[in-house]
């Protein structure tokens, strides 16, 4: 199956933000992507709340997402919108992250909310709590797309193999992990990170990253790592964007996953054991 990775430098406005993500999907598709994914936040990156809470929707208000259904259709694609950052009905006022599998026919196949939340101190000036901003998810989704299983994440979950290992165990044959990388972590994590679920799990690992210095209207501006990567089932980086926007597209195949699995069957090999108390 060929597939895109679409690499976007998101500012904090999100019409200016569809644009640019509609025009790079239709070069994906127009180069022959039957799959394209997005970065996280491709509606928004923002660090201000009070910004946020004046531009953001909700889901069925969203011009992001009933904008990309559409494109879906009209082009005949699977798109996974890597996440939107959308309101929710908590009284807490807190945020959702929400991932989007749409089908060719622009159905919302799946939906995935961010499991675990970027709270970090990288450094005396690198500060995160994405807890206050945004409400976490509590599900693991696996979805179909064509002949593969999708297994759904985003950024920061990458660092929970745990959760990866069931995805894969259910099935999945392609996990993917749409970020929004700091540029310390990125440079030091990023693409150990996704080779080390790949060859745990035996499976494609798709990468679509938010990239550069993001203009803002409100609060300050933030920076992201960029190096969209698709690694396949061995491990092996099979596509790589760097620190510009636009595409990459890879050739997706199940018989390297299977083969994977086959010679390195960890996901059978595994046995219960006694944690120390």
């Amino acid at each position: 199956m060929k597939t895109a990775l679409v690499q976007l430098n998101s500012s904090d406005d999100p019409g200016a933000n569809l644009l640019q993500t509609r025009d790079l999907i239709a070069q994906a598709a127009g180069e022959g992507a039957r799959f394209v994914l997005t970065p996280e936040v491709t509606n928004c990156v923002s660090a201000s709340r009070l910004h946020q809470s004046e531009v953001l929707q909700p889901e069925d208000q969203d011009i992001t997402l009933a904008s990309l259904r559409e494109q879906a259709e009209e082009l005949g694609i699977w798109l996974l919108i890597g996440s939107l950052a959308l309101k929710t009905s908590d009284p807490d006022g807190r945020f959702c992250n929400r991932s989007f599998l749409i089908s060719p026919r622009g159905d919302i196949k799946s939906r995935y909310d961010k499991i675990h939340m970027f709270d970090v101190q990288v450094s005396d000036t690198e500060i995160y709590h994405e807890s206050k901003g945004y409400r976490p998810g509590r599900h693991s989704v696996l979805s179909q797309v064509d002949d593969f299983f999708l297994g759904m994440t985003i950024c920061y979950d990458l660092r929970f193999p745990h959760l990866y290992r069931g995805l894969a165990q259910a099935g999945a044959g392609v996990i993917s992990v749409p970020s929004a990388f700091s540029p310390v972590t990125g440079a030091a994590h990023w693409e150990v990170l996704l080779r080390a679920r790949a060859i745990e799990n035996g499976c494609y690992i798709l990468a679509p990253a938010q990239t550069g210095r993001h203009s803002a209207q409100a609060g300050r501006e933030r920076e992201t790592h960029g190096n969209s990567l698709a690694i396949d089932p061995w491990g092996r980086v099979v596509g790589s964007a760097g620190t510009g926007t636009g595409i990459i597209i890879v050739d997706l195949h199940p018989a390297e996953v299977a083969q994977a699995r086959e010679r390195i069957p960890s996901l059978t090999n595994g046995t219960e054991f006694v944690a120390p108390e």
